[in-house]
């Protein structure tokens, strides 16, 4: 008597099924999905006059950094480049005003530690706003 199996059946996976429920799942999020698009946001600026209003002119604070690693505040050379002493400068010739953006002119040559230098200083003591003088390419300033 034999008792073995003739045939014997390998287990199967059938994988259409689960292909089937997946694919159902993709579509029904794909459907039920809401995408937002920022980029088409429609945003109503608000207008200005074309002439910007400009204040009185107050003394304003311009540092300028040469190509040796020096400063100057406001066309006074300062006896040495450390940071104490630019911060001194900055506090004596700025009082309590610190409303109108600082202005720094710096060397193309200059070190980019020293302007860098020049920004923290302004920074500290309680500037928020500077600007970078550049030239274009006829040579003439622009801030």
């Amino acid at each position: 008597m034999n008792l073995r199996p003739r045939r014997t059946e390998e287990p199967e996976i059938n994988l259409i099924p689960l292909i089937d429920v997946l694919l159902m799942m993709v579509l029904f999020f794909m459907f039920s999905s809401t995408f937002v698009m920022e980029g088409r946001l429609k945003v109503r600026l608000p207008e200005a006059g074309s002439v910007p209003l400009t204040r009185p002119p107050a003394e304003m604070l311009v540092i300028t950094v040469t190509a040796s690693g020096g400063y100057f505040v406001n066309d006074r050379e300062l006896v040495n480049s450390s940071a104490d002493t630019l911060r001194n400068a900055v506090l004596q010739v700025a009082g309590a005003e610190r409303g109108q953006p600082a202005t720094i002119r710096a060397d193309a040559r200059a070190t980019h530690q020293a302007v860098v230098t020049a920004m923290d200083v302004l920074g500290r003591v309680g500037y928020t706003q500077m600007n970078i003088v550049t030239t274009d390419a006829s040579g003439a300033a622009a801030p």
